[in-house]
């Protein structure tokens, strides 16, 4: 005959967490997933640049990805941030355009960064140098993705995990 606790803990409502101790969270699975996938070839300056301007714009088109703000044990409020992981990718210049490719075929929410706007300073210089060239012209160097967990893994196809 099980315990209450091992019956929780099977049940998944605890994780067999000694009596009287906080019982352990279970792992949380998102259903979506955010990814960033960056050019092989970039410096480490521009790796970081480009990974914070990208998912700069992803909780204003898709605000559930954004968790509750943060508050420390004296009171002190700090900003939300992502409620989920984010994954860094690397690949080549045809990678990026083909995933490029693959997020606007399947109408995912996309940002992106060329190599154009490491020359501008500002985000309508920025709008206007990617409004400048064609979809399959772009010098992508960064890309980053929302949506459901499996159409994102087949978006990055052929990228890998950032060192």
């Amino acid at each position: 005959m099980r315990t209450e606790n091992e019956t929780r803990a099977a049940d998944g409502n605890e994780t067999g967490a000694a009596a009287g101790t906080a019982p352990a969270a279970a792992p949380v699975r998102f259903d979506t997933k955010i990814t960033v996938l960056l050019r092989d070839d970039l410096e480490t300056w521009q790796r970081l640049n480009v990974t914070a301007f990208l998912v700069s714009g992803l909780g204003t088109v898709a605000p559930e990805v954004i968790g509750e703000p943060y508050e420390d044990a004296d009171g002190t409020g700090y900003l939300p941030m992502f409620r989920q992981p984010v994954l860094v990718l690397e690949g080549s210049k045809e990678t990026l355009t083909a995933a490029n490719a693959r997020a606007v075929s399947r109408g995912l929410p996309t940002a992106l960064f060329t190599s154009d706007l490491f020359g501008t300073g500002n985000d309508r210089d920025n709008r206007a140098a990617v409004r400048a060239v064609h979809r399959d012209g772009l010098d992508l160097v960064g890309l980053a993705v929302h949506g459901p967990r499996n159409a994102v893994d087949k978006v990055f196809k052929g990228a890998h995990m950032h060192p």
